[in-house]
Parts: C-alpha cells; structure tokens; sequence
C-alpha cells in the first residue's frame, strides 16, 4: 500500500498516512511558466495498491487537473490498483439538469476519473447520493455523521433536540442524524433565487422551545443556513446549531453566519479552511481517522460497513 497526495489539502493528507501507519509517498507537482501542471512521482509504485488523496477544493480546477494528471502517472508508472480518495467531490451540485442547456458535471467529473484510469472511488457525503451511479467502478461512500453524532452526543445541556433539514432533498441526511441523536425531525422548504440568495419559505415540524440542529453537506455562502436559522428563530427555537460536512466558506458565508442566529458551525476538515471564524462558534472535527480505516481495510479486503456505525 502506498499514499500520495496532491496540493490541495497536505495537512489532511498526512495526518490520514500518520492515523494509517503509513509515510506519505513524494511526489514533485509543479508549474509550467503558462500555467500546465507537471506531476512526478519520485516513490516506485509498481504493482502498488496506490490511494491518491486530493479533495476538489478552492480552486477546484486546478485541484481536479492535479489529481487527474496524478493517476495518469500513477497508471504509466504500472500501479496495479488506483484509489481516488476525495474527501470532498467538487463539482457535485450540478448533478441533473434542472434547465436547458446546462450541463451535469458531476457525471463529467466521474468520467474523467474513470478516463484517467482511477480504478475505485473513497469520498465522503456526496451531495446526492445518486452520483455512485454515475461511475462504473467502486465506489466506498462514507458518512461524517458518526464523527458529527459523537461530538454532539458530549453537549449535555441539549434538550428535545430536533434536526433540521434545509430543503427537502437533504430529508435523508436529516433522518439519519434524528435516529442517531434519537431527536425530533423538521424540513424548510426553500425558494433559491440565485446561485448564492436562498428564501426560506415554510416549516414542516414543531421546533417551540427546542434545541435545533441544522444538517447539510455543503456551505458556501450560508444563504440556505441564514435563512432556515431566522425561520427558526421565528418559530420559537430555544437555540440553533448547524452542522455541515463540508465547509467552502466565503467572505460572504462568514458575514451571514456572523449575523445570524446560528451558535455553533461544526464541520470537518475535508477541504482546508481560507477564512477566519472570527464573530461566530466554528468547530471543526477531523476525518482523518475515518478515512485512514477505511484505506487500511480497501487495502486487506475487508468490509468498510462498520465505519457507518455511531460508537456509544
């Protein structure tokens, strides 16, 4: 087994070899003066069951021309197995077409992989579920909620917990944070006005003097999470927390969530954090174990089911 990783998070990448027992392989990435990626792997990786690690993160092209030109070097270097390990797949929210003339990059992205010569898929909390499908390789889709669950579980003064969902297409999600936090569940039903302006329209449950938990698996500009916070608040919400797998957060993001009534942001640390937290509560938990377990059993052969389960 070998791990290399590209540029786009080192810290995760390493801190996953450490938690894996193993040394991260050396690789020489560089630029042409135009601007062209270079990429050499300097480790043998001959017949080498090769996980290459690089979330699509800011800036998302750049991120994603590294990992494919990686694997293209990894296959003509005679690897014998390659794993894309993508703690965050960008390029997932334009998973269907939803108007004409757009295109579904999250089916693109998958055929690039494929192209490249990726020979299985590790990610974590895809925006839809139904991306697995769009490749024709394995796909090992694990879940931030046992990590997320557990950190929560710890809070003692939480009372008549109810978690929300932000729109209806993350009920699922929501569903299984409310069996595993054994919590209440209630849905926003949104209105997006624009790419980054979301009105939060109406409340399907009873959330009157409970503690509140929003769920998602993407923040950027915190429209959505602003809004279905004030709906809340309006509704007699004791307090409000929101917890979010993968945290993009811009300047904007920053300011709404500064100014609205959210307590505590918790994410993970799939993709590197740009911005300061500076004026709101920002917990920020590790995946590095997770995904470390899940490469060690890849690599023997064994199932990966047991990360899904929350540890009492």
């Amino acid at each position: 087994m070998k791990i290399l990783a590209g540029t786009a998070h080192r810290d995760l990448a390493e801190r996953i070899a450490g938690d894996a027992g193993a040394e991260l392989g050396h690789v020489e990435i560089s630029r042409f003066p135009d601007g062209e990626v270079f990429v050499k792997i300097k480790d043998n990786v001959r017949g080498a069951d090769l996980f290459i690690i690089q979330p699509l993160s800011y800036p998302p092209n750049e991120s994603l021309m590294e990992l494919l030109i990686m694997i293209d070097a990894a296959k003509r270097a005679s690897a014998n197995r390659i794993t894309a390990v993508l703690p965050f797949y960008g390029y997932a929210r334009q998973d269907r077409k939803d108007q004409p003339r757009v295109p579904i990059t999250a089916k693109l992205v998958a055929n690039l992989l494929v192209a490249a010569g990726a020979n299985r898929l590790l990610t974590v909390d895809l925006h839809a579920q139904q991306i697995q499908g769009f490749f024709d390789i394995p796909v090992d889709h694990l879940y931030a909620s046992p990590i997320i669950v557990r950190h929560l579980r710890a809070k003692r003064n939480l009372k008549n917990l109810v978690v929300v969902s932000p729109d209806p297409g993350g009920l699922k999600m929501a569903y299984g944070y409310a069996r595993q936090l054994e919590a209440g569940l209630a849905l926003i039903g949104k209105q997006r006005k624009s790419s980054s302006d979301v009105e939060s329209a109406y409340l399907v449950g009873e959330v009157q003097d409970c503690d509140t938990l929003i769920v998602d698996d993407i923040v950027s500009t915190a429209g959505t999470l602003s809004g279905a916070a004030q709906l809340l608040k309006d509704s007699g919400a004791r307090s409000i927390r929101a917890a979010v797998t993968h945290s993009l957060l811009c300047e904007k993001g920053v300011e709404r969530i500064r100014a609205s009534a959210i307590e505590e942001l918790i994410t993970t640390d799939s993709v590197p954090q740009r911005i300061q937290n500076d004026g709101f509560d920002l917990t920020i938990l590790s995946l590095s174990e997770l995904l470390a377990e899940a490469i060690c059993r890849i690599h023997k052969q064994q199932s990966v089911s047991c990360l899904f389960r929350v540890e009492e």
